[in-house]
């Protein structure tokens, strides 16, 4: 690449190719930062939840929740959403049946389908682990201005949906 020169004979080129690079470094550096942070995240989460809720494990709150949003649905519709191994999702769903979460209905298009639902035991713990969850993320939010929860928000809506389907 040759550059051209400016008015100040100035190489715009290695200006270019210098401020190319300091946006590589740039980039770099907060990948690694953005990396470094999701991973401290989850970790505070999986322990947050554990203290929040202790009933329930951070993936038994995740599928319980699924259940609600979705009106229920089979468990091989949950390993695909979360792209989880069949038989993780089956002991998870297992464990949340014993507990008294979650039940098993006949899907009334096809009755040879099994449809998993909150039970209302599952409805009732779901509900107090997401109030206690809501009441964790104001508290520690509540010094923020609007303006930054709305930037933050759309960011982690962006980078989910962009994670939810990988190119």
């Amino acid at each position: 690449m040759t550059g051209s020169t400016s008015a100040s004979g100035a190489d715009t080129g290695v200006r270019e190719t210098d401020a190319a690079a300091g946006d590589a470094g740039v980039r770099e550096a907060a990948v690694a930062t953005i990396q470094r942070e999701l991973t401290a995240f989850a970790r505070r989460a999986r322990a947050a939840a554990a203290r929040m809720h202790p009933e329930l494990s951070l993936v038994s709150f995740t599928l319980l929740a699924h259940l609600e949003d979705s009106g229920g649905c089979r468990a091989t519709d949950l390993a695909t959403y979360y792209l989880l191994d069949k038989s993780t999702v089956s002991r998870q769903v297992a464990a949340l049946e014993r507990a008294g979460h979650v039940e098993r209905r006949s899907d009334p298009a096809d009755h040879r389908i099994q449809l998993l639902h909150l039970t209302a035991q599952g409805e009732q713990v779901l509900a107090q682990a997401a109030d206690r969850r809501s009441q964790a993320f104001h508290a520690r939010l509540s010094d923020w201005d609007p303006a930054e929860l709305s930037r933050f928000a759309a960011y982690l809506t962006r980078y989910n949906d962009e994670a939810a389907d990988p190119a």
